[in-house]
């Protein structure tokens, strides 16, 4: 069985910065969960961040590597830097995926952490562009194929040619 590792909020848990879920509904999902396929986590939580949180994002002209090489930081809206919070969480939740045997992952848009494809610019203003969260990225280097939420049948394509 393949198995996927699931951004929590996507299953309705409320762990999202503002205390609130940001579930997916759908066949496949509903599929997989009762399949028992599905692994969610929240690596800011796993992180040792609370919820609700104040929201945080990669600072302007950093992206995940620049996060991960000591270059850029994750920052809250007031300054305060939770990169250390936002990378263990990554370490954790990639510790999963491999524990659980996760070859794919299915992730939420924008976060710094889960963010595959896009993420905030750093300014708190509510723009996106194009990058990766640090736990995307950390899955995706470590052989993980990841997926944004709005990819669901892309994912469900992956997991039929693997079989």
């Amino acid at each position: 069985m393949n198995r996927i590792l699931i951004s929590a909020c996507l299953v309705g848990r409320p762990v999202r910065w503002n205390g609130k879920a940001r579930a997916l509904g759908g066949h496949w999902i509903a599929r997989w969960q009762a399949e028992g396929q599905l692994v969610p986590a929240c690596p800011e939580l796993l992180g040792g961040l609370p919820v609700p949180r104040p929201p945080a994002e990669i600072e302007p002209g950093g992206d995940a590597a620049a996060v991960w090489s000591g270059r850029a930081r994750i920052l809250e809206p007031n300054g305060h830097d939770v990169t250390r919070e936002f990378l263990a969480g990554a370490a954790v939740t990639l510790a999963l995926a491999e524990a659980e045997g996760c070859r794919f992952a299915l992730l939420t848009q924008a976060s710094p952490s889960c963010g595959a494809g896009l993420v905030h610019d750093g300014r708190f203003a509510g723009a996106r562009i194009a990058g990766f969260g640090v736990a995307a990225s950390l899955l995706q280097a470590r052989g993980l194929l990841v997926f944004p939420e709005e990819r669901v049948e892309d994912l469900a394509a992956a997991l039929f040619m693997a079989g």
